[in-house]
């Protein structure tokens, strides 16, 4: 039997709560698909502050350092907000840990259900079938960490503010790989979205992914389409994409657009792939759900944790190959919601069920 072994970081607010669920939903279906949980807990984020006086303990950066992924719930809250910015549990957890672990690759998929067409703000027409796009986006690059980048005033007593948009070759390669990865898990189709009709960087982006799927698998269907286009056909008809693959700043307001038209980010999980690789020889990766720590909830046992469940699929996918096991929980969240369990935040008014009643809807659903 195989032993997983990984790192959970629930952190604040509905964090250890829905965390809890993900734990249970992985230890019932071990057994079904020959593996078992060995799980450590321990504080980020307002809790790592509480208790031990920074955001990123060094005993939870040394925990992970030595497992194989990390599951991660949601850090902040109105009790840290005060602080300086550098010291606040968002800055100052899931910035060290992507620089530790050199996470340069965030998977954001956007799935809406059919069952849940009714909260995307798009036309009934456009969702009836639901939607399912994967957003891969560069992480560590761009105009975000380019260099030079400064603000200074000049002779004549402007202001003069300087970011620098910087890609290298294998920056885009490596990013690239893990779109062609996903694809081929997928409907392998990608759209490389790019600005190359502007950009220097976008130039060089859209011939480096061109040379590299080519080279790494020849049947995946490539296109390329510009940002501003991209936008615009996200809403227009979101499920002609399969995956999407861009750079970092595209990429963050692109995975954003997609969450809204999505409905609700209580089921939306995201993955953050590094340089590395774990003991298994595989991506060493960062999964956590795409919401917040929803403080005003927090305790009553009403959250959703489907984004969180969904987040420990993509963990068993990508860091511990194990494909079949994560279509499992895939598919046991889509018939629960087909079922008619909806949480607070899907229910629109109408009848709901707390966190622990939605995880054992799932767990019933794992066959």
């Amino acid at each position: 039997m195989k032993t997983l072994r990984f790192t959970t970081l629930p952190g604040d607010g509905i964090g250890p709560e829905v965390m809890k669920v993900a734990l249970d939903v992985l230890d019932a279906l071990g057994p079904k698909h020959d593996f078992q949980v060995e799980a450590t807990s321990h504080d980020v984020g307002g809790i790592g502050i509480d208790n031990h006086g920074k955001a990123l303990p060094d005993s939870t950066l040394s925990a992970c350092e030595q497992a194989d992924a990390i599951l991660f719930g949601s850090v902040g809250g109105p009790k840290w907000e005060n602080l300086p910015p550098k010291e606040q549990p968002e800055r100052a957890a899931l910035l060290p840990l992507r620089k530790a672990f050199e996470l340069f690759a965030n998977l954001r998929p956007g799935n809406l259900y059919p069952e849940l067409a009714d909260l995307s703000p798009l036309r009934p027409q456009t969702v009836a079938n639901g939607i399912d796009v994967l957003c891969v986006r560069e992480l560590t690059g761009g105009v975000y960490f380019g260099q030079p980048k400064r603000t200074e005033t000049l002779e004549n007593g402007e202001e003069e503010a300087i970011d620098t948009m910087v890609y290298r070759s294998g920056e885009i390669e490596r990013i690239t790989e893990i779109a062609v990865r996903a694809a081929s898990l997928r409907g392998g189709k990608i759209c490389s979205v790019d600005k190359a009709n502007v950009l220097e960087t976008s130039v060089l982006w859209r011939r480096i992914v061109t040379e590299c799927v080519e080279r790494l698998d020849g049947s995946i269907e490539l296109s390329h389409m510009y940002v501003d286009n991209a936008a615009m056909q996200l809403v227009r008809d979101p499920n002609q994409f399969d995956v999407l693959v861009t750079e970092n700043m595209f990429g963050d307001i692109l995975s954003d657009e997609l969450a809204v038209i999505c409905g609700s980010l209580g089921m939306l999980a995201s993955a953050s792939l590094g340089a590395r690789e774990n003991s298994l020889s595989l991506p060493f990766g960062l999964y956590e759900p795409a919401g917040g720590t929803a403080p005003d909830i927090a305790g009553q046992g009403l959250a959703n944790p489907c984004a969180q469940v969904l987040s420990a699929a993509l963990m068993l996918r990508y860091s511990f190959g194990l494909e079949e096991a994560a279509a499992a929980i895939e598919q046991a969240v889509k018939d629960t919601i087909k079922a008619g369990f909806r949480t607070g935040d899907l229910a629109q008014g109408g009848d709901s069920v707390g966190t622990a009643e939605m995880g054992r809807a799932i767990m019933d659903r794992l066959d």
